[in-house]
C-alpha cells in the first residue's frame, strides 16, 4: 500500500502504486497515474494526465503535468509520460504537450535538477542530466546520455545528441550533433567528448574514429553532403558513425558549426 500523507489532496481516479510515499501538501489531479516506490516530496503538483512509472524521486514544489505554455493550444486533451528511476528535483516543470494526444516524453534513470523546465511536446530520452535552471523549449530531442549545463536555453525544435555535454549558460539554436562537448552563445562544438565517451567504456578504435569524423564534418571545409558522403565511405563499418550520419542528414534545423 502506498504512504500518503492525510494532507494531499488526491483524486479519487488518480491511481497511486505499491510502496510509493505521499508527503504533506502533495495535490494530484484526475486520472494521474503513479508507479510502486516513488517518493512525491511536499507540495508537489501531478496534473491529471500524468502517467509516471516506478522508483522516481520529485521533490519539493515540482510541478508536472500542467498545461503547455503555447498560444496554440486550446486545451485538448495531450499528455505528460515519466518513466522509471527518474529523480526530479525541486521547482522543477514539465508541461504536456500541445495537439491533441500528444505527449511530452522523458524516459528512464534522468536526473533533472532543480528549476528545469521541459516545455511542451519535448522528448527526453534515457540517463541524461540537466543541471539546475535549464530551459528547454517545445519540442526538443535530447538523446541518451546527454549532459546539460547549468542555465543552459534550447532553442524550440532543436536537438542533442547522444552522449554530448553542454557547457553552463550556452544557448542552443541549431542541432547539436552526439558525441561532442558544447558551449557558448550560441552554442558552437569544441570536439568529441573523449572523457564522457572513456567513462561509457567505449573503445578506443571508436574514439579514434569519432575524432577523424569531427576533424572531417567541422575542419575539412567539405559541404555536409561531402563530409557524410567520407564518412559513410571511411566508416560505415562503425555503427556510431553510421547514427552520427544519420542524425546529420535529419537535421532541420541545421547542425552547429564551429564558426558561420
Amino acid at each position: 500500500m502506498p504512504s500518503i500523507h492525510p494532507s494531499a489532496v488526491i483524486s479519487r481516479k488518480a491511481e497511486i502504486g505499491r510502496n510509493t510515499e505521499i508527503c504533506p501538501f502533495v495535490v494530484i489531479d484526475g486520472s494521474a497515474k503513479i508507479g510502486s516506490g516513488c517518493f512525491i516530496g511536499p507540495m508537489v503538483h501531478i496534473g491529471g494526465n500524468v502517467e509516471i512509472g516506478n522508483n522516481c524521486r520529485i521533490f519539493t514544489g515540482a510541478a508536472i503535468g500542467n498545461p503547455p505554455q503555447d498560444l496554440k493550444y486550446r486545451g485538448e486533451p495531450s499528455f505528460a509520460k515519466i518513466g522509471n528511476n527518474n529523480t526530479i528535483r525541486e521547482f522543477v516543470t514539465i508541461n504536456t504537450a500541445t495537439g491533441e494526444n500528444q505527449s511530452t516524453i522523458i524516459g528512464d534513470n534522468n536526473l533533472l535538477m532543480a528549476y528545469v523546465h521541459v516545455a511542451h511536446n519535448c522528448i527526453i530520452k534515457n540517463n541524461c542530466i540537466i543541471a539546475n535552471a535549464a530551459t528547454i523549449a517545445g519540442h526538443v530531442f535530447i538523446d541518451d546520455y546527454a549532459i546539460i549545463g547549468g542555465l543552459v536555453g534550447i532553442h524550440q525544435f532543436s536537438r542533442v545528441g547522444k552522449h554530448s555535454i553542454i557547457g553552463g549558460c550556452s544557448k542552443i539554436t541549431k542541432d547539436i550533433i552526439p558525441f561532442i562537448t558544447a558551449d557558448g552563445h550560441p552554442a558552437r562544438p569544441h570536439g568529441i567528448n573523449t572523457i564522457g565517451l572513456k567513462r561509457r567504456h567505449f573503445s578506443d578504435t571508436v574514439i579514434s574514429a569519432l575524432d577523424e569524423a569531427y576533424r572531417i564534418i567541422f575542419r575539412k571545409n567539405l559541404t555536409i553532403q561531402e563530409a557524410t558522403n567520407l564518412l559513410l565511405a571511411e566508416f560505415s563499418n562503425i555503427p556510431e558513425i553510421c547514427e552520427l550520419i544519420e542524425f546529420i542528414r535529419s537535421s532541420e534545423r541545421g547542425i552547429a558549426r564551429e564558426r558561420d
